[in-house]
């Protein structure tokens, strides 16, 4: 894919170069996710059994998880902003309901039992393996969904100059679409009504009208 072409200076997108020029160069880039690269370290991607969601001001952090393995672990990391989150939770609804169409509803899995106390956070990552290459996780501005009779796949791309490229790539079956659905959308809805309800705390509280004025007093009668 080409990248737009820079503008001369009366663009205003890029100036520079040359004597008393600027060395500072500023240009918009558009990369089509449908065109993104995959590396070969990532073409065979990994298999997920579940996912594990935390959230900050600023992003989502979704580690998958592979409990088929001893000890479980953590396969992948990606790291995305609000409105991919969004747009994750949109699209994988769209994929599940197109399966349901052709292939009808996955087979349900079995609920595991309810704990009695909710684990910390700090209790869960102590089951789970986080390798250290996975720390810091793969940040992607954009995802693609797809589906097969027994899987569905998500490829997490981070779309930059010069082109896109696959972050992360997810497999997991069928049956685990619905219940990861209910959990991103769990946790995309949490983290919605707690940046509201910060929101509606910042306004500044509406004071009292002021009271109004009284008329001036009318002329008096000529007699």
């Amino acid at each position: 894919m080409q990248p737009d072409q820079p503008q001369g200076p009366e663009g205003g997108q890029n100036q520079g170069g040359g004597e008393g020029g600027s060395a500072v160069y500023s240009q918009p880039f558009h990369n089509q996710p449908v065109a993104a690269r995959v590396p070969e370290k990532l073409a065979k991607g990994t298999f997920t059994t579940g996912v594990l969601v935390q959230d900050g001001p600023n992003e989502f952090v979704l580690d998958f998880l592979q409990t088929l393995s001893r000890p479980p672990q953590i396969t992948s990391r990606v790291i995305l902003p609000p409105n991919v989150m969004v747009a994750l939770v949109n699209t994988l609804a769209d994929n599940l309901n197109k399966y349901v169409q052709v292939y009808g509803p996955p087979a349900p899995l079995p609920r595991p039992p309810q704990p009695q106390r909710r684990p910390s956070i700090q209790e869960i990552y102590e089951n789970f393996k986080l390798p250290e290459d996975m720390w810091s996780g793969a940040y992607a501005n954009s995802v693609l969904i797809g589906h097969a009779p027994a899987e569905f796949f998500m490829d997490f791309i981070t779309g930059f100059y010069p082109t896109a490229a696959v972050s992360s790539r997810i497999y997991m079956s069928a049956q685990q679409a619905p219940r990861m659905l209910e959990t991103l959308r769990m946790s995309l809805q949490q983290f919605q009504r707690r940046v509201a309800g910060q929101q509606q705390q910042q306004q500044p509280p509406q004071g009292p009208a002021a009271p109004s004025e009284p008329p001036p007093p009318a002329p008096p009668a000529s007699e």
